[in-house]
């Protein structure tokens, strides 16, 4: 004869649904027995609901902490990262603090609402507000030990006609068409600018995310030779989530100097990396969200791939070069030590600098020749 027993257990010792075991070697870090730790109840089921919020600018003193939580595991490491392990009633919570000023903040908890509660208790006031509009909030990838970040930014961007002086008026007329594209004008999704060093490339996507703030969110990948050896980090980045405050917009992916990726015989150097830009710019993964991406290289045009180049693909493919002798001179306001081929904008400052300085100098020993 058979007996089955069934077995109770209260509300303060609940069922382990998952065993958790934890193995340590000399790889392993403080953070990541912090990490370990802080998941420990979720995965037993001691605390079956979770909460993760992130954050930006964090205030040099916010607590990050809740009222009645006792701090039980803390860990710094030479990046800057800070992690901390706080527990209360019912309620783990882990806190990391990014030397960026960014943090992340889990909360696991024994009901929904004491999550909830719990996560919007810590991260109360603990911003900074959004710069004024003379800044533009600007996202930066990058693939760590951790998996993927965003992290953002509040950036010092300028107006078109503040620095449409800086370019060759050869530019002036398509470069205004691209600073007043709007969604429906979109034919192509791939900008390519390229150019020598120092013609101010970056300045122009700057700038283009003032212009396009509207509509569109500006992200800089900081690893892009990763991001495209990488499939999962490819979609994270450019499809997301439904769930993301900018889900309503476009987005434009700048990739900076990518020369190795889209120059002649770079499918043969990179692998998948080639195939993955282009089926992002035109292909299924690029119908998954309005995905734009703009790549500056200063590789000459005549040695991209052709087929980044080629028609329809390019929303503008434009030449960023050096001012002709006229225009720098005329930028410069004197012809002094402008060569007669031009100068590029970098050369142009630091021309100009270099005549403020001799300047200060005269002025500041005038009295003793």
């Amino acid at each position: 004869m058979s007996v089955l027993k069934e077995v109770r257990f209260a509300p303060e010792q609940p069922a382990s649904e998952l065993p958790m075991n934890i193995w340590l070697d000399d790889g392993d870090t403080a953070v990541d027995v912090i990490d370990a730790l802080a998941l420990s109840p979720f995965a037993t089921g001691a605390q079956p609901w979770a909460r993760t919020a992130t954050l930006e600018r964090v205030r040099a003193g916010a607590p990050l902490m809740p009222s009645g939580g006792t701090l039980v595991r803390a860990a710094r490491e030479e990046d800057g990262r800070d992690s901390r392990l706080v527990t209360g009633e019912g309620w783990t919570l882990r806190v990391i603090r990014y030397k960026s000023r960014a943090a992340t903040v889990s909360v696991t908890a024994v009901s929904e609402e004491l999550a909830r509660s719990v996560v919007e208790e810590t991260i109360k006031d603990a911003a900074e507000p959004v710069p004024e509009s003379e800044h533009v909030e600007m996202g930066f990838w990058w693939h760590g030990g951790h998996g993927s970040r965003r992290s953002g930014r509040p950036i010092t961007t300028s107006r078109w006609p503040d620095v449409r002086g800086n370019y060759a008026r050869a530019l002036h007329e398509p470069l205004s068409r691209l600073m007043s594209l709007t969604p429906d004008d979109v034919h192509g999704r791939l900008l390519l600018l390229h150019g020598p060093p120092g013609t101010g490339k970056t300045t122009l996507l700057r700038t283009l995310a003032h212009e396009w703030r509207s509509w569109c969110q500006v992200d800089c990948v900081l690893d892009p030779e990763r991001l495209f050896s990488s499939p999962g980090y490819l979609m994270e980045v450019a499809v997301g989530s439904e769930s993301d405050e900018s889900g309503e917009k476009w987005r434009l992916l700048v990739l900076e100097d990518c020369d190795e990726l889209i120059r002649n015989g770079a499918k043969e150097a990179t692998g998948q990396g080639l195939s993955r830009l282009l089926n992002l710019t035109d292909g299924l993964l690029g119908q998954g969200r309005d995905v734009l991406v703009a790549i500056t290289t200063n590789e000459d045009l005549a040695r991209l791939h052709p087929a980044v180049v080629r028609p329809g693909r390019c929303l503008a493919q434009l030449e960023v070069g050096a001012l002709p002798y006229e225009e720098a001179a005329a930028w410069l306001g004197g012809a002094e030590g402008v060569p007669a081929t031009g100068a590029t904008l970098a050369e142009l400052f630091a021309l100009r600098d270099g005549v403020a300085r001799r300047a200060a100098q005269d002025a500041s020993t005038g009295l003793y020749l």
